[in-house]
């Protein structure tokens, strides 16, 4: 981690209060980042009061809660003044929510992303990421569409910045291992129950920790060109590997389905293949336009098989039952 990077810049986090935005707070001010300012960025009142208890400006001074939404782009005028990096970390999330209320997820998740990335643009932010998911991938619901389409405008918004020095990427991975809303703490609560209900048994999905997915930010942060979406290679579970690591005693009851849901995520597309480049512990999946892609490559880098496509069913890492049944027990 090249912590001199981040070394007296100002960061602003949309979504501040979220389960990701909190625990990157909380990262950034144990691991001492040294960052000039740390601006937390939402929505929820509420949230931002209970941070503040636990994160106080008193005990923490670089800290600053930040009332606003992003769809109010004024207010994001004034937020981003001053700061050098935006993590961009505010969404609508929930599948069944956008297929019932799908204009309020376009404003936040479209055009909410279209005024972050007018406000960097006529500001002094010099570096943007954007936070995707699986669902945007090949999407089938509207909240996966709503998020493929903020992953255009980014990985686009390279091509109006003109010639100042600010680059605009996205990082995309699986879900996260207990955030709010996530499967776990859902089967954790079923528990008691002595059943678990689940929608689909050959369900698989990718999964990742909140630390891997913040060092993984941080890290697209420091080695970002503009106009790229990174991918972290993760490990996948099974749906019914999960339900007996929890409590192997419990039955399961299928329910079936719900409206918008894949039976297997995807991260990257057979479409996308084609201009995906493997390294190690990672994917780089080039920006849409040529000048994007010049600016990338380099004579190292290995592009993926045409036939390549990223989905946890394909996934050559599977987390076993003993794997799982740790993680939640540590």
């Amino acid at each position: 981690m090249k912590k001199n990077f981040f070394k007296n810049k100002s960061l602003l986090i949309t979504g501040g209060t979220g389960s990701f935005g909190k625990a990157l707070v909380e990262y950034l001010l144990k691991n001492k980042f040294q960052l000039k300012k740390i601006i937390i960025f939402s929505r929820d009142e509420l949230k931002q009061y209970e941070m503040s208890q636990d994160l106080s400006i008193k005990k923490f001074p670089n800290l600053r809660y930040f009332l606003g939404d992003i769809r109010d782009k004024d207010r994001l005028q004034y937020a981003v003044k001053e700061v050098d990096i935006v993590i961009h970390a505010a969404a609508l999330k929930q599948v069944p929510a956008s297929e019932y209320n799908p204009f309020e997820f376009i404003k936040t998740n479209i055009l909410g992303s279209q005024n972050i990335i007018e406000t960097c643009i006529n500001s002094n932010v010099s570096h943007v990421v954007a936070l995707s998911t699986d669902k945007a991938s090949s999407p089938v619901n509207l909240y996966g569409a709503t998020k493929l389409c903020s992953d255009k405008l980014f990985t686009s918004a390279q091509n109006i910045s003109g010639k100042k020095k600010l680059t605009f990427s996205v990082v995309r991975y699986g879900n996260v291992m207990f955030s709010r809303g996530s499967i776990i703490p859902k089967l954790l609560e079923e528990k008691s129950l002595g059943y678990f209900s689940i929608t689909d048994p050959n369900m698989t999905r990718f999964n990742i920790t909140l630390n891997e997915s913040i060092n993984f930010v941080l890290n697209s942060l420091t080695i970002q060109k503009g106009g790229e979406i990174f991918v972290p290679k993760l490990p996948s579970y099974k749906l019914l590997d999960l339900c007996k690591a929890i409590d192997e005693k419990c039955k399961i009851k299928i329910i079936g389905v719900r409206v918008g849901e894949k039976i297997h995520e995807e991260l990257i597309s057979s479409m996308e293949a084609r201009k995906t480049i493997e390294f190690k512990n990672f994917y780089i999946i080039l920006g849409s336009y040529e000048d994007q892609n010049i600016r990338l490559l380099n004579k190292k880098d290995k592009f993926v098989k045409k036939s390549f496509y990223y989905s946890s069913e394909n996934n050559e890492n599977f987390l076993s039952i003993k794997d799982l049944n740790k993680m939640i027990y540590k």
